[in-house]
Order: C-alpha cells, then structure tokens, then sequence
C-alpha cells in the first residue's frame, strides 16, 4: 500500500543522528516548550537529502545532530509571538518552510560526540549566526564550512543568517502541511505495527 504520508519519521535509530528538538523543552530562545513531543519528522524529499548528509558526515568522521526539522504552524506562531523578527523566524501568516517540512536545524558532532564550535548556539539571533561572519576564528569559519561543504552536497541551500538552517531549493513549491496531517503522522509513529 503507497504511504500517503505526508511527513516521514526521523529517529535515531533509523537514521544514525543524534536528535535534540530544542523547542520540545526549555532551552530555546523562547524559554519555553513549544512542541507537546520530541518527534521528529521530515518531507519525503527532505528525508532523502538528510540520508546523503548523513554519509557524507559519517565519510568524514562526523556525525549529524538535528535540533529542528518539521514545525506545526501553531509552534511557528509560538515562535513568532516571542520574537517577531522576519530576518530569523518566518512570519507564519507566509508560511516557515520548516512547516513545509522541507527544513532543518543541524550542527555536526565530532567522534568524541561533542559538538563542533560553530561560534554561536543554534537559535542565536544577531550577526554572529550568520554564515559567513567576518570576525569568527578561522576554526570556527572552517567548522562551518564542513557543515555548508555536507549539506550542499546532500541537495539542501543555506539560510545566510543561521548557520544551522538547511533546506530544500525552492522550497516554497512544497505545501503548508496542515495540523490534522502532522496529527496523523504523530499518530502513526506512536502506533508501532
């Protein structure tokens, strides 16, 4: 039977990355839990390039860590109540392509699983999450580098102002995905078959 999902689960297990959805719990820039579970999912497409990102990483001794990947519109309102500010958080009335799906938050972990220094947390909202920030130290430029390096080799661009924000290329071809169709997704991962 064809899966008419819309969203494809992304684990740890099935897909050998760390998982961390910063807007499941407190530590965000909102200081609030957002997302009512830690479930982690991704448009079909989205999930295809993620698989390349994650063997290439793994090539190069790298694991991935997703802190972000599909968003329900009401959390995209959550976040946009706190910090209306169109040059980090999608105005939800245009639609975030996180709630596309077609989106994520990544960093790198080294072999140790530490994190590489990317000059800012994720969700850092000022001219040092920008990608290409002039005055980081040539390690944090280079550790940047190798994820951009990754994640363009996996099919995704770049969002100049977050250097952890991957997404498809045109990515506002891909519909809104609706509340009742993530309900059914999160459903369906909570029913084991």
């Amino acid at each position: 039977m064809e899966n008419l999902s819309p969203l494809v689960p992304i684990t740890e297990a099935s897909h050998g990355v760390v998982i961390d959805l910063i807007y499941a719990g407190t530590n965000n820039f909102t200081g609030q839990v957002i997302y009512d579970s830690a479930l982690c999912f991704l448009h079909p497409l989205a999930d295809a390039g993620l698989c390349k990102a994650i063997a290439a990483a793994k090539s190069m001794g790298f694991q991935l860590k997703i802190f972000d990947a599909f968003r329900p519109q009401e959390a995209q309102e959550a976040l946009w109540a706190v910090a209306p500010n169109p040059a980090y958080i999608a105005d939800p009335a245009k639609g975030s392509n996180h709630t596309r799906g077609v989106a994520l938050d990544v960093t790198l972990l080294a072999p140790d699983g530490q994190e590489l220094d990317m000059g800012t947390p994720v969700d850092t909202m000022s001219s040092a999450s920008h990608h290409f920030h002039a005055t980081h130290p040539v390690s944090i430029q280079l550790n940047r580098m190798k994820l951009l390096t990754i994640m363009l080799e996996a099919g995704f661009v770049h969002h100049p102002n977050e250097w952890w924000h991957y997404q498809l290329p045109d990515a506002r071809q891909f519909p809104l995905i609706d509340s009742h169709a993530f309900m059914r997704c999160k459903s369906a991962q909570a029913t084991p078959a």
